[in-house]
């Protein structure tokens, strides 16, 4: 039986920092440098601490994610042997739920209506791995978590990290020759 994948969106597949980071700079001309969003919640990054959060309530904000560097080859290659479900917990930014599917329709088009996931709380998923950047979905993933680098969990030890997508390819590839 092949196994399966359940990959988040926002700082897995979206770049959701860098972009956070220029709206910013668009809105206040102050560049924030990523430092200052090490170890802190996107809520904490910014100088004006309502933002990020209003800016990801902002039509368009989902819509114009840069996507993250990697991400396309690497889904590409995770599907010739795994089975990949996008899951985003997207009912938290109800605005968020269009932009997201066309931004899925743009980037990963060769993806099945069938494979997107848009929910509430992750823990109802189950597959044998899921890829997120925050433990509050991984601390109750039913398969093996794996955390994808972002800043704001750089302190977190916990879960088996990947920096990037080259490291999840490279994982997959070991866990492959395993099974």
């Amino acid at each position: 039986m092949i196994k399966s994948i359940a990959v988040d969106m926002d700082n897995v597949l979206a770049d959701i920092e860098n972009h956070l980071i220029n709206w910013y700079e668009k809105e206040y001309g102050v560049t924030v440098d990523r430092s200052a969003l090490l170890g802190v919640s996107e809520d904490e990054a910014f100088p004006d601490k309502t933002a990020a959060r209003r800016f990801i309530h902002t039509p368009g904000f989902f819509r114009t994610v840069p996507l993250m560097p990697g991400a396309l080859e690497a889904i590409k290659i995770l599907m010739q042997s795994y089975e990949i479900y996008i899951v985003s917990a997207a009912t938290e930014f109800p605005i968020s739920l269009a932009e997201k599917h066309a931004w899925l329709a743009e980037y990963f088009p060769f993806i099945s209506w069938k494979n997107m996931i848009f929910c509430g709380s992750k823990s109802v998923i189950k597959t044998d791995y899921m890829i997120d950047d925050h433990c509050k979905n991984l601390d109750h993933c039913l398969g093996k978590p794996i955390l994808f680098h972002a800043s704001h969990n750089v302190n977190i030890k916990h879960h088996f990290r990947v920096n990037d997508w080259q490291e999840v390819v490279a994982y997959f590839e070991k866990e492959k020759q395993s099974i």
